[in-house]
């Protein structure tokens, strides 16, 4: 139960900066990135959520199940949109990986080139 409290009360964490600081990503991955850095720094221990963690990731499927009935009750409209949300999903993944990709290189360019420069000055 202690862990559900735990987790409970960085979500709501998350909602307050969101509300009281005004910044621009959903309360709930800022309560998330709170936790991470809670975890981080020792502030929270693993065990004391890790029985909760657990329980909700073994019963994630509950929390899709509104996306599914949405879909469903959605489904006229979204058949006529098909092929436009297809196209879009596979154009807009394929545009990610090729970004994502594009940075990797040149952060790894940059990284060798430095550890290049710190060769030579030994």
């Amino acid at each position: 139960m202690l862990g559900l409290v735990i987790l409970l009360a960085f979500e709501a964490a998350g909602y307050a900066v969101r509300l009281l600081l005004h910044v621009p990503l959903p309360a709930n991955v800022i309560g998330l990135i709170l936790f991470t850095l809670a975890l981080q720094f020792g502030l929270v221990r693993l065990a004391w959520v890790e029985a909760a963690a657990e329980f909700l990731v073994k019963h994630l499927m509950l929390f899709f199940a509104p996306v599914i009935v949405g879909t469903m009750a959605f489904w006229p409209y979204l058949k006529t949109q098909l092929l436009t949300a297809a196209l879009s999903l596979t154009l807009s993944a394929f545009v990610v990986l090729l970004v994502t990709g594009k940075a990797m290189q040149l952060i790894g360019r940059r990284s060798r080139g430095e550890e290049r420069e710190h060769k030579h000055e030994l």
